[in-house]
């Protein structure tokens, strides 16, 4: 038997924590000889932290990590893969809403020889608008990962510890563990898993999240925009010269002019908006740029419970 992480972001769980951690024990316990479950709360408001606290207490195998601030649900799984000590590391959400006894799933399919596999919901509990913005979510990523890899990804996943050597050094405020798999490998599959309604809380992804979530992704992680930008450049650059040509070609031919203002403010209104969106793709990845050399965390650990711990026997 194997060895294996559970790594969970949390935020804003309190009411599911006990109700999750009394799932993955028995679950996890039937598939590894060893594990552990590493808590990162991603600074919940809420009563989260005194919960993982609690839960450490009683379970030694419990690790919980606070960050500083609420950094984000990719930041944190970051955090908690650095953190992960086995050979193993199984990725969920604190919703409940992925059985535990669905990991059994994964972890065949890796002793099957796939470094990455995901768990992709059967029927999805979410509503309309968020459905949306997965998919657009997913549209971005196969530019990224591919059409095969990026309709599978799901945040219930597992995959080889040794993956993470390949973004070892990797230190930016803008994070895609998905993406940052495919710098290590191109062998994921996906296995279809339950996927339950929501027991309490609501989610923490909104639209506008997830939109610019998709933005960063195709800033951060691709050139696809620049393509684009470049692209639509030489579009408008072939439509100027078509339209001289025409209007050079009627002042030849027929010896007549092209009606002017409306004509001259459509092009202009045109080739300005297409500048203008330019610019901002540009912008992007100047701002990006300008993170970076900043050299902005993905995350700051503010305590751990092994602290806590310490500080209680001293």
């Amino acid at each position: 038997m194997s060895t294996c992480s559970i790594i969970i972001p949390v935020f804003n769980a309190e009411q599911n924590l006990e109700k999750l951690h009394k799932q993955l024990v028995p679950a996890v316990e039937a598939i590894a000889s060893d594990f552990e479950i590493i808590l990162i709360d991603d600074r919940s408001i809420d009563a989260s932290w005194e919960v993982i606290t609690k839960l450490q207490k009683s379970d030694s195998r419990v690790q919980g990590i606070r960050l500083s601030r609420n950094y984000g649900q990719h930041n944190a799984l970051l955090c908690g893969i650095r953190a992960a000590q086995f050979e193993t590391i199984i990725t969920m959400d604190d919703d409940l809403q992925n059985p535990a006894s669905e990991i059994s799933k994964l972890t065949d399919m890796l002793k099957d020889g796939f470094d990455v596999v995901y768990g992709t919901p059967k029927t999805k509990q979410f509503n309309v608008l968020r459905n949306f913005a997965t998919r657009l979510t997913k549209l971005v990523l196969q530019g990224v990962m591919g059409a095969d890899n990026a309709k599978n990804v799901s945040a219930f996943r597992a995959f080889k510890t040794q993956l993470r050597d390949g973004f070892v050094t990797y230190n930016s405020p803008y994070v895609s563990i998905d993406v940052l798999l495919t710098w290590t490998t191109s062998n994921f599959t996906a296995v279809e898993v339950e996927h339950l309604p929501r027991e309490a809380g609501k989610s923490n992804y909104s639209f506008r999240m997830l939109a610019a979530h998709a933005i960063d992704l195709m800033t951060g992680f691709s050139t696809v925009p620049l393509r684009f930008a470049s692209v639509m450049g030489f579009v408008f650059t072939l439509f100027g010269f078509l339209v001289l040509a025409w209007v050079i070609g009627r002042v030849l031919l027929f010896d007549a002019s092209v009606p002017g203002f409306p004509f001259l403010a459509s092009i202009i209104a045109i080739f300005s908006g297409a500048q203008l969106f330019t610019l901002g793709v540009f912008g992007e990845y100047l701002a990006r740029i300008h993170f970076r050399t900043m050299k902005k965390p993905a995350y700051c650990i503010c305590t751990t419970t092994k602290e806590l711990d310490t500080k209680d026997e001293l």
